[in-house]
């Protein structure tokens, strides 16, 4: 996969369709693949059914998009989506679209947008029709999205019990890091510490090593001991270039 990937996407979720709880995964998901410079979230906000999603709206920095349903039975909140991703394709400001929803009548705006020539990254659950799973260049199932809560620290060494700062090490920073690390990673598990420097900042726009004790991130990711550090020298008098592994 690309270490670093500077794509453009914008992020449409139908939250009639679609649960609260899933999107911190997502939006970490969304990260591998690109930048969210548009992230909007779709139905009638007015309604009680919708009401678990301020958490997520203010948290992750969403804008809601209310779109009250006019009359029984029909879904406006489709409508509306289908609309603002015709107008922000026409822009021609972006690479790809995420589409969160696990509803067919998304399939024909996926194959228009990748008629155009840009990528389409679908999120669903499982129940989603095969034909809207077609339509995408990549379906990624929202019961398999890995939660970076859940992410595991290695059984082969601890991290050392304090930072720089003298501080326990925050959870939350380890997870983080070592997410980062596996989702950037080469087929042989390395991956390039600026590609790992790239999702961080995606995923926690005020990360800061110096939070920790430290000036950078490299000596950051060594005193937690979770990591291996390869300097490779690319000889004619280039930089270093460093690389990361999970152990």
């Amino acid at each position: 996969m690309e270490t670093e990937n500077s794509a453009r996407l914008a992020v449409l979720i139908d939250a009639d369709n679609a649960r609260p709880a899933i999107v911190e995964a997502l939006l970490a998901e969304v990260a591998k693949y690109g930048t969210a410079y548009v992230k909007r979230a779709y139905g009638d906000w007015t309604g009680a059914s919708l009401k678990g999603w301020k958490d997520q709206l203010l948290t992750q920095s969403i804008q809601p998009i209310q779109q009250f349903a006019y009359t029984t039975g029909k879904n406006a909140t489709d409508a509306a989506m289908v609309i603002d991703a015709m107008d922000l394709l026409y822009t021609d400001r972006f690479d790809g679209f995420c589409i969160v929803s696990s509803d067919s009548d998304f399939t024909r705006l996926a194959a228009r947008i990748r008629e155009s020539g840009l990528t389409v990254y679908g999120f669903g659950e499982r129940k989603t029709p095969k034909a809207f799973v077609a339509a995408c260049d990549k379906f990624i199932y929202t019961e398999n999205l890995a939660y970076t809560q859940s992410v595991p620290r290695s059984p082969l060494r601890p991290a050392p019990d304090r930072s720089a700062e003298g501080k326990p090490w925050d959870d939350a920073l380890l997870v983080l890091l070592r997410s980062a690390v596996e989702d950037s990673s080469n087929d042989d598990g390395w991956s390039h510490l600026g590609g790992v420097g790239n999702i961080i900042r995606k995923r926690q726009p005020d990360f800061d090593a110096r939070t920790y004790g430290y000036l950078k991130l490299m000596p950051l990711i060594e005193a937690t001991g979770l990591f291996d550090v390869d300097k490779r020298d690319p000889g004619d008098g280039n930089p270093m270039v460093v690389y990361v592994r999970n152990r």
